[in-house]
């Protein structure tokens, strides 16, 4: 570990309250790193992702930039078309995580938060010293994310095929924030959990 920060995968379902909970831990002085927010910016006019997409998926590319609905709607035809995708953007994902932690690195940040929607999925958690799971009932998921514009019934059930089921995230975590109790509720856990990963990595330390 020696100079490198902590490394705290942060996941969660859709509609969980991950991007509020990210937002707490930047508050309290933590880099948090978005691979959402990644992505969009490679969707974007001038992002490396741009070019491939467009070659790989005709059509998708308007005005320069990636249309997110377009490709959503060939997603969504062709389930199968996910695995080219990924193998597009993820290794431009990487490359972004890699600036990030290098700056966090050289700045002597103690820890880091990588948020990140598949990181059981994809395997991320393997590399991550601690796993921070966002959580809600799922009615309360549901209710949240169909009432996102554009969402559906069937997009949301499409997303969720892909997702681990939150019982088995929150298994395999090692600290959960819920989420329905209130933003003071959810921010009085994240503090705790700060509190106890600058103890573990300590402890970590002297061993």
């Amino acid at each position: 570990m020696s100079n490198r920060p902590y490394l705290v995968g942060l996941t969660g379902s859709i509609g969980m309250g991950k991007t509020e909970t990210a937002k707490m831990f930047v508050a309290l002085g933590i880099p948090v790193y978005d691979a959402d927010a990644a992505v969009h910016r490679l969707y974007e006019t001038g992002g490396a992702a741009v070019a491939p997409i467009d070659s790989a998926f005709p059509g998708t590319v308007k005005n320069g930039r990636v249309d997110r609905d377009e490709l959503s709607k060939k997603l969504a035809a062709d389930p199968a078309l996910f695995k080219k995708l990924e193998e597009i953007v993820h290794p431009l994902v990487g490359l972004e995580q890699q600036k990030f932690m290098a700056e966090a690195t050289a700045k002597g940040a103690e820890m880091v938060v990588l948020d990140i929607p598949l990181l059981f999925e994809k395997g991320g958690h393997s590399r991550m010293d601690a796993i921070v799971v966002v959580s809600a009932p799922s009615q309360i998921q549901r209710a949240r994310v169909l009432a996102r514009s554009g969402m559906t019934q069937d997009k949301l059930d499409q997303i969720l095929s892909r997702q681990m089921p939150d019982e088995e995230k929150r298994a395999k975590a090692h600290f959960v924030v819920v989420t329905d109790k209130g933003f003071d509720h959810a921010l009085a856990q994240v503090k705790m959990i700060v509190a106890a990963l600058h103890e573990r990595r300590l402890a970590e330390q002297e061993k």
